[in-house]
């Protein structure tokens, strides 16, 4: 009767392994525990100017581009008042992307605005009290 065994061979990562797959793993952690409270306060500070910055951005290019859409039916297609007039509508959302900026912002800081001074008022009471 043939024998039947379980090999195996067990190896720990080195410590540049190790610190390697910790880096990977706390890019996946969400737990908001395992963050300094200066990290969730950079966190929250990113978050308030990021999506308004962004979202500014993609309306202003939206208008540029309808805009440079209007300005080729004019001067390539030849075709003056649907050109004009598609050149007109790309201004709008190009006017109105910093008032969208300056709007979301306002919403974002009054959404974690509590967050943020209760994260600052705690680090700061830290440091004093060290």
């Amino acid at each position: 009767m043939e024998e039947k065994k379980f090999n195996y061979r067990y190896t720990a990562p080195t410590r540049s392994e190790r610190q390697e797959i910790e880096d990977i793993r706390r890019h996946y952690d969400s737990g908001a525990a395992s963050k300094t409270k200066l990290e969730q306060l950079r966190a929250l500070d990113k978050r308030v100017k990021t999506v308004p910055t962004l979202v500014a951005w993609l309306v202003g290019i939206a208008g540029l581009l309808i805009f440079g859409l209007g300005l080729t039916m004019v001067l390539e297609w030849n075709i003056w008042i649907w050109g004009a007039v598609v050149a007109c509508v790309g201004c709008i959302p190009m006017a109105l992307a910093y008032p969208v900026y300056k709007w979301i912002l306002a919403r974002n800081k009054k959404k974690y605005g509590a967050q943020i001074l209760t994260l600052s008022e705690e680090l700061l009471n830290e440091e004093k009290g060290e």
